[in-house]
């Protein structure tokens, strides 16, 4: 037991009794209130309710013990909006901003974009909402994940098509993109990250191909050239160490201008080719 019934919301933000930052303490606090952080400044003399105590313990319980914080409130934010997330996905992070910046870039204007392995649709709802001109598809196997990606495509009045599709499945043979993007499982599988942080919470399926990092990469620079447009793009986010392998997948199926792009930690994390007009 953390806090006890009877204090006040200042009284808890005052800090020292639990080993967690102030700010997710505050996270914390708001989620179980149901306070803003506004609400929070504003009635700071507020006592708590029996329940919201225990709602505050079991999450501060459960965020010491590891759990992402993502998940204890249940959304993140992701190039400007504010997504749900669950455990059925993965928590959007701010490297893949990168892949939507470069989707403005090379989407060209009423085209249409593939975003292979969506998960909580972050990377197809931040493309649908910044471009309402494109036309986005997403996929993904998962139907949870699916259901995550529909709620977020609602809640931020998107609209896009989505398909439980393993990689290229479900697509029809005359269905044709201007520019496909994915963020696909690149961990190598047995990587010590895995049981480290955050992905110890995290859909292993979504992380790891359970091979060697590429083989998902490998699939979809295989089969991306059938389903993309004449000049059309493709963009893959992968590991920190991998973007001279994609590089070469790449230049193996004919893509040409192939390229990596930096994160901000001058991480090369996004790899990608234009498929030749030929």
């Amino acid at each position: 037991m953390f806090f006890h019934d009877g204090e006040t919301v200042a009284a808890i933000l005052a800090g020292g009794r639990i080993a967690l930052p102030q700010l997710e303490l505050r996270m914390l606090l708001g989620h179980a209130t149901k306070l803003s952080r506004v609400q929070m400044i504003t009635q700071s003399g507020r006592s708590l309710k029996n329940d919201e105590i225990q709602r505050l313990n079991d999450l501060c319980a459960r965020r010491m013990a590891g759990e992402p914080i993502a998940y204890l409130i249940g959304e993140r934010e992701f190039f400007g909006l504010s997504l749900h997330v669950d455990p059925a996905v993965l928590i959007p992070r701010p490297e893949t901003e990168l892949l939507v910046e470069l989707a403005m870039r090379y989407l060209p204007k009423g085209g249409r974009v593939l975003d292979m392995g969506t998960g909580s649709g972050a990377i197809a709802v931040a493309i649908a909402h910044t471009r309402p001109d494109a036309v986005v598809t997403a996929l993904d196997v998962s139907e949870a994940a699916l259901a995550v990606a529909r709620s977020n495509a609602r809640d931020n009045n998107v609209t896009m098509r989505l398909l439980r599709s393993d990689w290229f499945s479900a697509l029809n043979g005359d269905d044709r993109f201007d520019l496909i993007v994915s963020n696909p499982p690149y961990i190598v599988a047995g990587d010590a990250h895995l049981s480290e942080g955050d992905l110890r919470f995290e859909p292993v399926d979504a992380l790891t191909d359970h091979a060697d990092g590429l083989s998902a990469l490998r699939t979809i620079c295989r089969h991306a050239p059938a389903h993309l447009e004449r000049h059309g793009w493709l963009l893959m986010e992968h590991g920190y160490d991998q973007a001279a392998a994609v590089r070469q997948l790449l230049i193996d199926q004919g893509f040409e201008e192939v390229q990596s792009w930096k994160d901000l930690a001058g991480i090369e994390r996004v790899s990608g080719g234009k498929r030749p007009a030929t």
